[in-house]
């Protein structure tokens, strides 16, 4: 598999990191996972933006990865993976040098890394078309959610819960209301509006979030920005999360109780629709790729921005 890392395409397993860079010790790094259907790199400009966000905040040396995107599109192409479904992952940190918490000085260049891998959407689907179980767990996370860091031990640990109690995902709970999942956004139905958190530093703002109110004011379905509480959960005819890879996904059942009849919702379906019909008309209006031209090196050099 090739992967590009620091300006170069090569082969995934030669790629080696030292261990003084501060991902590695500190977390001290952002991610993003770009979703590929097909013929079409979804939504990727949102995702260097958030990315770009996180840097500034963190004082990255580098602060705008506009540059990654063509290199994800040649990522694909090189792998040979242009007519399959995969994830982009793409990380940066603040860079290598001696440990130590303040920031380095000088300045060291970020580190930065990106692979694709092959992603079946087949059990996905599955979960979309019955609904998941999810549980609630409190937010015990720090306060800077908004920006999409490697730090995920508190996700990591509330996800484990969720499989150990039988459910799919974790929803955090923060001063009694519902906020995100540990890889998803949250969304619950009251009085046929959709509702989720305002964006705050408290979740990430998703580009799959955002791109289902969209679709929900183009339909016509009533938005609400604004707390979800726990002490009203029982109410929501409808809960669904989103994200990247569970796209819009029901929540059948929380907390081992069932949501509505426990089956996916008529908005959840009628979303569902509108957002898989969205996917088949960027695929028919931007096809990218085209077959690597016969002795091509795979392995060629990316100058750096």
């Amino acid at each position: 598999m090739i992967a590009y890392f620091n300006g170069r395409f090569m082969e995934k397993d030669e790629i080696r990191i030292s261990p003084d860079d501060r991902g590695f010790l500190f977390s001290d790094s952002l991610y993003e996972v770009i979703r590929y259907y097909p013929g079409l790199l979804f939504r990727p400009e949102a995702h260097i933006r958030r990315l770009n966000h996180g840097a500034a905040h963190l004082s990255l040396s580098c602060t705008d990865f506009s540059h990654l995107i063509p290199i994800a599109r040649d990522l694909i192409r090189q792998n040979h993976l242009e007519d399959q479904d995969v994830l982009v992952y793409i990380q940066v940190t603040r860079g290598t040098a001696p440990r130590n918490h303040p920031f380095p000085d000088p300045t060291p260049d970020s580190t930065v890394y990106m692979n694709v891998t092959c992603f079946d959407p087949a059990a996905k689907d599955r979960q979309r078309k019955t609904g998941i179980h999810a549980i609630t767990v409190p937010d015990i996370r720090w306060a800077r959610c908004d920006m999409k860091t490697t730090g995920l031990t508190a996700n990591v640990l509330a996800s484990q819960q969720a499989i150990e109690n039988g459910a799919r995902e974790a929803i955090f709970i923060r001063d009694g209301v519902l906020m995100e999942g540990t890889h998803s956004n949250f969304m619950a139905v009251f009085d046929n509006t959709v509702t989720t958190a305002p964006l705050s530093n408290y979740i990430l703002g998703g580009i799959t979030r955002e791109t289902v109110l969209g679709l929900c004011r183009d339909m016509d379905i009533r938005v609400a920005e604004r707390p979800v509480y726990e002490s009203r959960i029982h109410l929501a005819s409808e809960l669904m999360i989103t994200g990247t890879t569970t796209e819009i996904t029901p929540i059948g059942k929380l907390n081992g109780r069932a949501v509505g009849n426990g089956a996916p919702g008529p908005v959840a379906k009628a979303l569902q629709a509108a957002f898989s019909s969205k996917i088949q008309q960027l695929q028919k209006q931007h096809p990218w790729f085209s077959p690597m031209k016969k002795g091509e090196n795979s392995l060629k050099n990316s100058e750096k921005p």
